[in-house]
């Protein structure tokens, strides 16, 4: 599955603008917005960046709420880089996705995360960290909501609820739930509680096996540390400041490796 439909749309934009007209609109963006909406007194906005390339052959799916400005910036820039080089509309799609997927401290607490679970061993991999080297053809990194999303201009981090949020329901049904579909066969991996919720959720409209979510990793942010060093078994309960909940990180991480042991079976 491979929707060009906004690139083809958007590509030309970015083609005529100079990198000064892009900084200027991934700040404060116009040219490339996609929809908006109302939610009380505030503004919903949905803007495009290229994070449309879809990897049917992946066989895992590192699923977040919505790409950040940072991660909008870097796959514009990228996909202006290929666009004026001459590449074609596939060629800065995935670059500029893999290029924007997950970089820093984030990529390196995912890796432990995912490694400590046992998902290389499922992928049949050393590390998990060869998803962004060798090992990048299996794997599809997505968001629950695809393109942008900003309320009143910050970004989007979960609220108001998609589920709750009729406008963003749509979203995740136009672009999410086909590329959920397309993908049945692969291994979902949601990053936070409430896009595992939402995967939950929507397996069920995609046909995906519930087996094949796996809910319950810590959020690999930086400002997530302590309760991924406890998941890991790198921080002890009693070092734990109080707003750590370790009964409930001890339960999401014996429901994982038992769902990841029964994967790898």
């Amino acid at each position: 599955m491979q929707n060009t439909d906004l690139f083809s749309h958007f590509r030309p934009i970015l083609n005529a603008m100079t990198r000064a007209d892009l900084d200027k609109e991934i700040e404060h963006p116009d040219r490339l917005v996609v929809a908006t909406s109302a939610f009380g007194r505030k503004n919903i906005e949905v803007v495009y960046a290229p994070f449309d390339h879809v990897n049917e052959k992946a066989d895992i799916v590192i699923v977040g709420i919505t790409p950040g400005r940072q991660q909008m910036r870097n796959a514009l820039l990228e996909a202006h880089r290929i666009v004026r080089a001459g590449g074609s509309d596939g060629e800065a799609m995935a670059g500029a996705k893999l290029f924007a997927s997950f970089s820093g401290a984030m990529r390196s607490n995912l890796v432990s995360l995912l490694d400590g679970i046992g998902i290389n061993k499922v992928l049949e991999l050393d590390s998990t960290a060869s998803l962004w080297g060798t090992a990048s053809n299996r794997v599809q990194f997505t968001s629950a909501l695809r393109y942008p999303v900003f309320i009143d201009d910050g970004n989007y981090s979960g609220t108001p609820a998609i589920a709750s949020t009729p406008f963003l329901t749509d979203q995740l049904r136009q672009w999410f739930l086909p590329e959920m579909a397309v993908l049945s066969n692969a291994i979902f991996v949601p990053l936070g509680p409430q896009i595992g919720d939402v995967l939950e959720r929507a397996a069920a409209m995609a046909g995906v096996g519930p087996n094949r979510v796996l809910s319950g990793l810590p959020h690999p942010s930086g400002a997530n540390a302590e309760r991924i060093a406890f998941f890991l078994g790198r921080k002890e309960r009693a070092a734990l400041s109080t707003k750590v909940a370790p009964d409930l990180i001890e339960r999401n991480r014996d429901l994982l490796q038992s769902k990841v042991a029964a994967l790898a079976a």
